[in-house]
């Protein structure tokens, strides 16, 4: 309201909405910011980028399906925790591998081992025996 002599009064005083509950209608409700820019030098387009802003609250953004937070793991412990426990996982797998490709493979060594020794037994049972002079 002015009266005559008087400038009107700057936003925010006496008018009601103040930053909090500015805040509070734009995390409630969610805004939404877009926007293109793109650099082009004779009709050749160099460079495109493309902005996307949502701000919301929490609440808001997982009601849009919006919920990376909750899989990154440098944001969420418990993502970090799931992923540690993946890696675990594929490291215990990756070494029961190697652990049986090595006891298949000790194994036939094992088994050539006996195969050689078993053919140098035979080959030395056909050779024919010299007699000494």
């Amino acid at each position: 309201m002015t009266t005559p002599g008087r400038f009107p009064e700057p936003y925010g005083q006496g008018s009601g909405a103040n930053l909090a509950d500015i805040l509070e209608r734009v995390l409630d409700k969610g805004i939404v910011i877009a926007g293109d820019i793109r650099i082009n030098l004779l009709d050749i387009e160099l460079l495109t980028i493309k902005l996307r802003l949502v701000i919301a609250s929490v609440d808001k953004a997982k009601e849009m399906g919006i919920d990376w937070w909750e899989t990154d793991p440098a944001l969420s412990s418990r993502a970090r925790r799931s992923e540690l426990a993946k890696e675990n996982a594929e490291l215990r797998e990756r070494l029961a591998e190697l652990e049986t490709g090595r006891q298949e493979e000790t194994g036939r060594s094992l088994e050539t081992g006996r195969q050689q020794q078993g053919a140098d037994r035979q080959r030395e049972a056909d050779r024919p025996h010299r007699e000494a002079p």
